[in-house]
């Protein structure tokens, strides 16, 4: 007979300001409920944390060609959270070439993920 006792995660929703306190009762794996919500966003969040925890990704690359030596990038969605490192290790030589614009993809598909990191803000050639 399967083991049917049920487990309880707590976590700290950050998918509104309000910051609810949920705990996500779960057997066997699968979210039976969760719990302090005062949104959906709530609920969602609570659901995705205890079955697929992400995380969304900034950082900066190198760019050649521009007033500054770095330009800032974000993650397009969030990655899963037990692969942030392989990201960040993914992005690190990673050099673009001014002019950068907003929203342009910097590294398509990082580290496997279906995910692409894209550029936070556009930067102009100098000269």
């Amino acid at each position: 007979m399967a083991d049917s006792t049920t487990e309880t995660a707590v976590y700290l929703c950050t998918g509104c300001p309000l910051g609810c306190r949920l705990e996500v009762d779960a057997v066997a794996g699968d979210v039976i409920e969760v719990r302090g919500h005062t949104c959906k966003r709530g609920e969602r969040y609570g659901r995705q944390e205890y079955l697929d925890p992400r995380r969304p990704l900034s950082t900066t690359v190198w760019v050649r060609g521009a007033r500054v030596a770095r330009l800032p990038v974000r993650s397009a969605e969030s990655v899963p959270r037990d692969r942030l490192v392989e990201v960040a290790e993914a992005l690190r030589g990673v050099c673009v070439d001014a002019p950068v614009r907003r929203g342009q993809v910097v590294l398509a598909d990082v580290a496997g993920t279906g995910v692409d990191v894209i550029a936070s803000r556009s930067l102009e050639p100098v000269g």
